[in-house]
């Protein structure tokens, strides 16, 4: 059972799948990044529901904080180098120093900062390679939820109607509960 982020840390150093990912993300040598959201959870979850594959995932999410290059452009000629080293992988390459104008947010100080507004805790989670190869994992709003299972959504997305409203349409699209039925979620 996962009860910790040394757990956490330790199903993803097992996964020779995900470990390939990360190394290749940390050949782009890109400023703050972090594989995030959606592979981590969707691990997590998986490795809680006893699942021997892997779910399937929409995208592999490479997120980097660069305030010297906002350009759009970037994000996709580096999406296109990790399809070049993993072509089968649905690379999403993403600048959070221009992120948050997405969401009408104040600047992102950090890719955790970005990480820490995402709109769901469970989905508030990022891995990366360190200088000497050891995983790293952040969790801005902790792992409690992840690990219970629980969606919830990141304390800004409780502060207007309008954030609100996106949490809650992503709830619908999302379904996560149709693929992992111990997953309960909170509706605000």
């Amino acid at each position: 059972m996962l009860k910790s982020k040394e757990d956490i840390i330790a199903i993803i150093e097992e996964d020779q799948w995900m470990m390939e990912l990360l190394r290749n993300a940390k050949k782009l040598n890109l400023p703050d990044w972090w594989i995030c959201a959606g592979v981590v959870r969707s691990k997590i979850w998986d490795v809680l529901h006893g699942f021997m594959e892997r779910t399937r995932i929409p995208d592999v999410d490479v997120i980097y904080y660069d305030q010297t290059n906002l350009d759009e452009l970037e994000e996709k000629r580096l999406e296109k180098e990790l399809y070049s080293l993993l072509p089968a992988i649905p690379w999403s390459v993403k600048n959070q120093a221009r992120m948050h104008v997405i969401n009408n947010f104040p600047p992102y100080l950090s890719s955790v900062d970005a990480i820490s507004k995402f709109p769901e805790t469970v989905t508030a989670l990022g891995v990366k390679l360190d200088d000497d190869d050891n995983l790293i994992l952040t969790a801005p709003c902790g792992i409690r939820d992840v690990l219970n299972m629980e969606v919830k959504p990141t304390p800004i997305f409780k502060e207007t109607k309008e954030l609100t409203l996106i949490y809650e349409e992503r709830l619908k699209k999302k379904s996560w509960s149709s693929v992992w039925d111990k997953v309960t979620v909170t509706h605000i």
